[in-house]
């Protein structure tokens, strides 16, 4: 019988359980086919080891916290459906039933609807699942070549174990509810509306001020300061001060905007007679005010998630893009093996602050070191890290090769460089990118590199050999963007370098970029190199800083064969008259670079996309409830109305208007706030790349608006549909 009761609540109040329902169903979906990404690597191809693992565990990790997130929104949207049903719940214990009965009953509505909306999630989930797949194999750059159905149980458990945790959740508050209800409140729920004290329009007005004022102080602190990214070590408290104040600002100021809304929106439009006076306006504008008063902090929440929720998609997967659009030109050879020189501020930094004992094996390099002539070790297993005792032999798998040995512009012992990019933005009288601004980039200069091996690289590469004459210089950039277009305009303007008391002209009017990398490097390897005539850089002695060994493989020769063959290998120190000038470096092979963008370019957008999309549908979801508790407890306003023959029409309108606000100010101030922020990421970004805001970007922000809208859409028509039926009630009675 109380099954039965139960199961007939459900379907008539099935239009009060739709948000609950279609934000449950979506959580489900999204959390279940998120977590079958280890199956969707699988099927996609990606056969590097241990990611499936890694990305499992970090998204799993992820979505306990989302469940925690969604947990909260379930409980939020119970309290709507608990508030509409008071009354009923009243009445069964008028009629005799007892409060553990009524109990039973709801516990059962509970399950009934977790029990449906999960069904339904698990169903849609492992279809969505099914086409993530493709897109997983788009992301990681591979192909499908056995694609079939798939069904995670791991995913299917740990999103019943979270729905489990907010069905218990939610079934104990509503228990709560209950037992600790008087009856006589049950009965006049639908009678008492929520206090409203009323806010003198001034003082509202001038705390929206002062929002508006903070805001626009912190827009400007965080144009002017950037992100404490590239800060000096010696900076980076001072600039990670400035960020917090920034930080606190916008958030305070964004709270006080909402908090003094509703005295500026009665003010501004009491100015605009016409419109004030128009229709049901003046109905509307009291109704936002005495609305907006109870829920600004919410609305100063959902502002800050939405911000976070679109700076995070776009920023995330823009990075990503640039790094992919950027590949080609980092990864120069099929491996490269730098080697690191000590200066003299290496040699300090370990006497003071590592091991004196460990400094005296060291030396002050005075010269390079020939890396293909010294490259023998051992060979390394890939699981233990055991020698095999096998020696490694470069030659074995060499073709092309080159080195590339990069000077610091300054002679042996000194410390001040002499070409620097903020020394060349004060010749042409331009702004030093703020990428660049107190960065250690700024403070090491550009490195100095002889033209023999510049176009041996070129050569290498399928390119022409460039000229450089004794008196003549030429800036070289992998990084492109705005510092490569810096390196451009100082030579396209004919402006001289001077190098070691010798004035050099341009060899040519442009940087290059293409042939401009120093070894194969997920960001950059070249920032800045100035190249120079082997003759002249003889005679200027200056402090090597490091050398890059470029190779590519024999013609003809398997690719993985040959990284397999030389990847573990474990280099013997270089000794220089029994001391060290260096340390090895990093080693990577072009198929790793490409591997691990792959990677990372997956990492983050899966990342961007299951946060901001969870983010996106619990800030709607939130909107979509606190309204329509709000048409609630409204409904005898709305009723007046029609009683006093105001028609449907204006009453319709009156309703979208008042939740086009509540739904479309979050989202102005949280649009506001992000473009603000990604100017100042694009600003940095532009100075390795194009930041390019397109593409899956564009289509994943399309997704997030559009389900942003449907909830705004659902919000609407079932505001109408509660409207309608508080009407009817008027005119059966």
């Amino acid at each position: 019988m109380l099954c039965k009761l139960a199961w007939g609540n459900v379907r008539r109040a099935g239009r009060d359980y739709l948000v609950y329902l279609l934000t449950l169903t979506l959580g489900v979906t999204v959390f279940y086919a998120f977590n079958t990404i280890s199956m969707q690597v699988d099927i996609a191809g990606i056969d590097e080891e241990g990611l499936a693992q890694v990305m499992g565990s970090i998204l799993g990790d992820l979505t306990y916290f989302l469940a925690g997130v969604m947990a909260f929104l379930m409980v939020y949207a119970n309290n709507f459906i608990m508030k509409r049903r008071k009354k009923e719940f009243g009445l069964y214990q008028v009629l005799g039933m007892g409060r553990g009965r009524v109990a039973t009953i709801m516990a059962l509505e509970t399950v009934i609807v977790s029990v449906v909306a999960f069904v339904a999630g698990i169903v849609l989930g492992v279809g969505l699942s099914q086409l993530m797949t493709f897109f997983t194999a788009s992301l990681f750059k591979t192909q499908i070549a056995n694609f079939h159905f798939f069904f995670s149980v791991h995913a299917f458990s740990l999103t019943l174990a979270c729905m489990l945790v907010m069905f218990v959740l939610t079934l104990l508050l509503n228990l709560r509810a209950v037992r600790r209800t008087k009856l006589i409140e049950l009965i006049g729920a639908e009678r008492r509306n929520e206090s409203i004290k009323a806010r003198n329009p001034w003082i509202a007005i001038a705390i929206f001020a002062v929002g508006v004022v903070l805001v626009g102080v912190a827009y400007y602190r965080l144009l002017r300061d950037g992100f404490p990214l590239t800060a000096t070590d010696s900076k980076l408290q001072e600039a990670m001060n400035q960020f917090g104040i920034t930080t606190a600002m916008v958030t305070v100021g964004t709270f006080a905007l909402f908090w003094g809304l509703s005295g500026m929106l009665i003010k501004l439009l009491q100015s605009l007679r016409g419109v004030y006076w128009r229709g049901l306006n003046m109905f509307t504008v009291r109704q936002l005010a005495a609305k907006v008063n109870t829920v600004c902090f919410s609305m100063g929440v959902i502002a800050m998630l939405l911000f976070l929720a679109i700076t995070s998609v776009t920023c995330g997967m823009s990075i990503a893009n640039v790094m992919n659009e950027n590949l080609e030109r980092y990864t120069p050879a099929d491996m490269s093996q730098t080697y690191i020189y000590y200066t003299p501020e290496t040699l300090d930094y370990y006497k003071e602050y590592v091991n004196p004992s460990e400094a005296d094996r060291m030396v002050l390099a005075d010269a390079t070191v020939d890396l293909y002539a010294a490259w023998h070790g051992e060979r390394k297993s890939a699981d233990n890290n055991d020698e095999t005792g096998k020696k490694v032999n470069i030659a074995d798998v060499a073709g092309e090769h080159v080195q590339i040995d990069s000077y610091l512009s300054y002679p042996l012992g000194g410390s001040d460089p002499s070409v620097t990019p903020s020394e060349m933005c004060k010749a042409m009288g331009e702004k030093l990118p703020k990428a660049l601004q107190g960065s250690n980039g700024d403070a090491t200069g550009l490195f100095v590199t002889p033209a023999s091996q510049y176009n041996k690289l070129r050569q290498m590469m399928g390119e022409e050999p460039v000229s450089i004459g004794r008196d003549q210089y030429l800036l070289t950039c992998d990084m492109g963007g705005e510092l490569g277009d810096l390196y451009t305009k100082y030579m396209a303007g004919g402006h001289a370098l001077t190098l070691g008391g010798h004035t050099l002209k341009p060899a040519t009017d442009k940087s290059d970029e293409d042939t401009a990398a120093i070894a194969n490097s997920a960001m950059s390897s070249n920032p800045g190199t100035v190249v120079v005539a082997d003759e002249l850089l003889s005679q200027l002695k200056l402090q090597p800083y490091s050398s890059s060994l470029l190779v590519n493989y024999k013609q003809g020769m398997d690719t993985t064969e040959a990284d397999e063959s030389i990847k573990y290998t474990v280099l013997d120190n270089l000794l220089v008259d029994g001391k060290e000038p260096g340390s090895w470096g990093i080693f990577i092979t072009r198929s790793e670079m490409y591997t691990q963008a792959a990677q990372m370019n997956g990492m983050i957008s899966y990342l961007a996309i299951y946060i901001g999309f969870v983010l996106v549908v619990a800030c709607a979801a939130i909107l979509s409830i606190q309204q329509l508790s709000n048409v609630a407890d409204g409904s005898r306003s709305y009723r007046m109305l029609a009683q006093i023959g105001c028609d449907d029409r204006q009453i319709r309108h009156s309703v979208m208007a008042q939740q086009a606000v509540f739904f479309l100010f979050p989202l102005a101030v949280g649009l506001a706030h992000s473009f603000v922020a990604l100017k100042v990421i694009i600003e940095l970004v532009s100075t390795f790349g194009n930041m390019s805001i397109g593409g899956t970007v564009g289509l994943t922000c399309a997704i997030f608006l559009a389900a942003y809208g449907g909830y705004f859409l659902v919000t609407y028509l079932m505001s109408t549909g509660m409207v309608q039926a508080a009407i009817a009630t008027r005119y059966s009675e």
